[in-house]
């Protein structure tokens, strides 16, 4: 594993070196270097890969180390990949600011040319991207705003309805009031009866005994 390693480390440094030279090479070599940088930074990552699988073989009181140790050549690694690929695209981006000025420089307009408007490289593009983003916020902030308001109906709507609810529960609790009141008068006048019955018994009864 520390031969492998050590190579590895060898090797991000010269593509750390070399990749100081990009922006020093001519346009027509620049290609070339790239694409060197690209098959080291791709083979670096070959050899991580078998870094990994060894460091994970180690002895348990040296993998740790043997861990961080490849995770700081990987993390190297995607520092130089980050970089070249930041290169790459400003240097498509002026290649292609650069054709689109030659055009508009070598191109005739005449006074019925119906496409005179001339586009400023990045400049419209993100012109067009920000009025985009504003009216998708403007259209998120009118659906939230409906959605508030539904919300707010819907609230009303079930103050209402509990309000309803309350009422009917009052009234059911003052009909179980009379209910109550009129089953206890219905067993008093129960009772009332059945007493004047037996006390009308008891004086016919005396009344035949004694004039009997």
């Amino acid at each position: 594993m520390e031969t492998l390693y050590h190579q590895t480390n060898k090797q991000i440094q010269e593509v750390q070196s070399q990749m100081g030279n990009l922006e020093r090479t001519d346009r027509e070599s620049v290609h070339l270097l790239e694409n060197e940088l690209q098959a080291r930074i791709d083979q670096i990552f070959t050899h991580l890969e078998r870094l990994e699988i060894l460091a994970s073989k180690e002895p348990p009181n040296r993998r740790q180390n043997a861990k961080l140790r490849v995770d700081q050549l990987k993390y190297d690694v995607q520092h130089l990949r980050t970089a070249l690929q930041n290169f790459q695209h400003r240097r498509y981006t002026r290649e292609a600011q650069d054709r689109e000025r030659e055009e508009l420089l070598s191109r005739t307009f005449t006074t019925n040319d119906a496409d005179t408007s001339i586009h400023i490289d990045e400049t419209i593009q993100l012109n067009t991207s920000l009025h985009n983003a504003h009216r998708g916020m403007d259209d998120l902030l009118g659906s939230g705003s409906s959605i508030l308001n539904g919300l707010r109906d819907q609230r009303s709507t079930l103050k209402g309805t509990h309000k309803k609810m309350l009422d009917v529960a009052n009234m059911l609790g003052l009909s179980n009031t009379v209910m109550r009141l009129i089953e206890r008068r219905a067993t008093q006048d129960k009772f009332i009866m059945i007493g004047g019955m037996l006390l009308t018994c008891v004086f016919i009864f005396l009344v035949i005994r004694y004039l009997g």
